[in-house]
């Protein structure tokens, strides 16, 4: 059975549980310099991880903060994916500085 949290309460839970967030960057902050993440971009993806981690939260399969933890951790190391960070699929991993001419990208949408 999936949690019954008004707005709210949702949204008090997620404000109590916004420091993880910063705890999970500070945990992971070589990953994130290995892998050239910013901040901002990676907390703003891990608060709406965080948001949607609480609305499914289901109380009978464990503790809230450990089911966040995980979700976050979960989160960081999507970050680092191509697609999430460039918004290509198939992207090589170091696409850094890349130039691609959108006829190329139209080509490839097609193909």
């Amino acid at each position: 059975m999936k949690n019954l949290y008004s707005f709210d309460e949702r949204n008090r839970i997620v404000e109590k549980h916004l420091p993880l967030i910063r705890k999970t960057i500070l945990r992971n902050s070589t990953l994130m310099k290995a892998a050239h993440l910013d901040y901002d971009d990676v907390y703003q993806q891990l608060a709406i991880r965080l948001i949607r981690c609480v609305e499914g939260f289901d109380p009978a399969k464990g503790k809230l903060k450990q089911h966040i933890e995980a979700q976050l951790q979960y989160e960081l190391l999507n970050c680092k994916n191509s697609y999430r960070r460039y918004g290509l699929t198939g992207a090589p991993r170091d696409l850094r500085g890349a130039v691609i001419s959108l006829n190329d990208c139209h080509e490839l949408a097609v193909a």
